[in-house]
């Protein structure tokens, strides 16, 4: 733990130090890095919490039908099968490249010096609630991965001390992508009776009230600079796609989550004016969604409605079945599976969240969120 200590402190001098070190050498070497270090690390870590959209493997080893440990998952991955629900890299996994760290491990999985980076506590199936994703049993609820950051966040205190950890946790990026579990796997649930408690908006209201609550804890436990991700239009996933009766996209969904989105936005401009020294972004994922299928030939994209390997109508009734074989032409695909968008799609997402204009992330960018 010592050694951690003296580790995560000469991170941190690195990173203080990393503007100057530009401007003498031109480039940095940082040993914590597998490569060597030959790229800038624009932030001291990434902490990671949400759901299967960017898990990478917290889920593994729980008793859940939330799973993504086997075949086809990570057929593009170096490495295979982690937990990821993708073919290959998750939205967050291109933005830690960007941002210049390595890989951000998985609470799961995570111990001693593989925390210096910043640690992934998303796991699929769940939610701002705690009862969501109860149908796949076992999952973390964001509350949950809250108090896993704050193991983590004991860890580091022990080494560097708390005014030493503050500095640092300042510096570090918060991403936050929460809430689609809450509408799939609860709202729109038939065994579930939150439809019959709440209309739209006030579920919405409901969840983020309790999403406020939540973002104002990691912000005391010094949290400053968050990257929080809105959700889709989920009526165009092939999952809902299936259910319905009719083609195309489900407007009924997508109206649904509209006031969800709209509620983040006014809480992170509460937030920003009232937490000192915080500083919210919000990405638009519904917009950048609607880009990317309105002009999927531009992107190179042929298939928009249906998931590269799966079960049923769209391929989105059932997700993919262990050892299934996906399509070839997995570029060319939004969507990987019932759920998910193929890596393709998170690649995009991740650039566009990273350098993107306003219209896509609010009111700045990560790029420029990291170098305040």
């Amino acid at each position: 733990m010592v050694a951690m200590g003296k580790l995560w402190m000469y991170c941190m001098v690195v990173c203080l130090g990393l503007a100057l070190s530009d401007i003498v050498s031109g480039q940095v070497g940082n040993p914590f890095l597998p490569d060597g270090g030959k790229r800038r690390e624009m932030v001291p870590a990434m902490f990671v919490f949400g759901d299967s959209l960017i898990d990478n493997g917290n889920n593994n080893d729980l008793p859940s039908f939330a799973k993504a440990n086997y075949f086809p998952y990570g057929i593009d991955f170096n490495g295979g099968p982690t937990g990821r629900f993708s073919n290959g890299y998750t939205m967050v996994d291109e933005i830690a490249e960007l941002l210049g760290l390595p890989l951000i491990p998985a609470f799961s999985e995570a111990s001693g010096d593989q925390v210096l980076h910043g640690v992934n506590y998303a796991s699929a199936a769940s939610g701002i609630l705690d009862i969501t994703g109860r149908n796949f049993v076992s999952r973390i609820p964001f509350d949950r991965q809250i108090r896993n950051f704050q193991t983590t966040l004991d860890q580091i205190t022990d080494n560097l001390g708390a005014i030493d950890a503050a500095e640092a946790l300042a510096k570090c990026i918060f991403f936050v992508g929460m809430g689609s579990n809450d509408y799939l796997n609860n709202y729109l649930m038939p065994n579930y009776p939150t439809k019959d408690q709440y209309n739209g908006q006030q579920y919405a209201d409901l969840l983020v009230q309790k999403y406020t609550q939540q973002l104002r804890t990691l912000y005391n436990l010094g949290a400053r600079k968050f990257v929080v991700a809105g959700l889709g239009r989920m009526g165009c996933i092939p999952s809902i796609i299936a259910q319905s009766t009719a083609d195309g996209c489900s407007e009924e969904v997508n109206q649904l989550v509209l006031p969800f989105n709209a509620n983040v936005k006014t809480m992170m401009n509460n937030l920003n004016a009232d937490l000192p020294g915080s500083r919210f972004i919000y990405v638009d994922i519904a917009h950048l969604f609607e880009d990317i299928v309105t002009n999927a030939r531009t992107y190179g994209f042929s298939v928009v409605d249906r998931g590269c390997c799966g079960i049923g109508r769209n391929r989105g009734q059932i997700t993919c079945l262990p050892f299934q074989t996906p399509c070839e032409n997995r570029d060319e695909y939004v969507f990987w599976d019932a759920f998910h968008p193929t890596e393709k799609v998170n690649i995009i997402m991740a650039t566009k969240a990273f350098n993107g204009d306003p219209s896509i992330v609010y009111p700045i960018n990560i790029q420029q969120l990291a170098s305040l």
